[in-house]
């Protein structure tokens, strides 16, 4: 069944005078306009910042996070030609004022520093520089600097998915953003964005969630036919019966949004086989190639999280609003699936 979600093209709150979900605040826009005005609701809300960084066989990553009686900050990297993998992560009990996230997303440095681990997120108007320097698990140092363009008119997809009028999730979603830097492992620098493209995704993520949810996410970006710059923003699970999806496609920094639940067909057993996902019209229909499965599980008291993120190459073909249909075979990229109760 297609959404009937209604287009946002001026700022508005997330949130009405008494907390609950603001009914101009449904509906979805290209580029951030909602101010995520959240207040109260202990243990429900959910506020994060993550980052990724896709260059050839190298992929990064970086989370600041804030699920009120848990913060987590870390970053992650992975060598998918040689399967190596490492990074750092710091989590903190009830971190309150420790970890503090803007209503603008965007509008004020992340910065986090303990002994192992330093993370920022700097936002201007031509894009965000992340940084982090942390100490592997055997000692050896690393460190990561990357700046992620935002080229002008390059949209994103974002939107509130409603559960209810007191559940509720303003997620922005930004895929093929042009990405440049260097990853230093000890003696082992990797330099992307020049001689390798470089791609950086966002989630942005302010809500208030119910305590069980599973979800898919996956993403990629590269060139695909006819040089045309291919970003992926593929959802599911989550938003069943809300009306709303986060599923939609960047060609060329432009937004097709698309208002169907996705098809999805892979293996939890078997996470590095094959992830199908299509859109019923055929508009998206793509095959994650899968190399690498990030695979974590935690369990700390009431919450409990496991993921299935794994890394590849998208092959198949998408078709945009104006009947556009390009296809790729080598779009570095991403799927999840992941069970929580949180």
């Amino acid at each position: 069944m297609t959404t009937n979600e209604a287009e946002l093209t001026e700022p508005v709150d997330l949130c009405n005078g008494s907390g609950l979900l603001d009914p101009g605040a449904r509906g979805w826009s290209r580029t951030p306009l909602h101010r995520c005005n959240l207040r109260g609701g202990f243990g429900r809300t959910k506020r994060w910042d993550y980052w990724a960084v896709l260059a050839g066989d190298l992929v990064m990553s970086s989370t600041y996070s804030n699920v009120d009686y848990l913060g987590i900050v870390d970053v992650w990297w992975a060598d998918l030609a040689t399967g190596r993998s490492g990074g750092r992560g710091v989590t903190l009990p009830l971190p309150r004022g420790r970890l503090r996230l803007p209503e603008r997303p965007g509008t004020e440095p992340l910065r986090f520093s303990s002994r192992r681990l330093t993370v920022e997120m700097l936002d201007d108007a031509g894009g965000t520089t992340l940084r982090a320097d942390w100490s592997e698990h055997d000692g050896t140092p690393g460190r990561l600097e990357a700046r992620v363009e935002l080229p002008p008119g390059h949209e994103s997809l974002n939107v509130v998915i409603p559960w209810s009028d007191r559940t509720f999730q303003f997620t922005s979603k930004h895929q093929a953003r042009p990405a440049r830097g260097e990853l230093v492992v000890g003696d082992v620098v990797h330099r992307f964005g020049e001689d390798v493209p470089a791609w950086g995704v966002l989630d942005v993520g302010r809500g208030r969630w119910p305590y069980r949810t599973n979800w898919n996410w996956g993403g990629g970006a590269g060139e695909g036919s006819a040089g045309h710059v291919v970003g992926l923003q593929l959802g599911g699970r989550w938003t069943v019966g809300t009306g709303a999806t986060e599923n939609g496609v960047i060609v060329d920094g432009r937004l097709t949004k698309v208002g169907v639940e996705l098809e999805w067909s892979y293996s939890w057993d078997e996470p590095t086989g094959e992830w199908n996902v299509r859109a019923p019209d055929g508009s998206i229909d793509v095959v994650l190639h899968a190399l690498h499965d990030k695979h974590s599980r935690t369990e700390i008291g009431v919450m409990g999280m496991e993921v299935h993120q794994v890394f590849g190459r998208w092959s198949g073909s998408v078709r945009t609003d104006d009947g556009l249909t390009v296809t790729f075979d080598d779009l570095l990229g991403f799927a999840e699936e992941c069970r929580a109760r949180w």
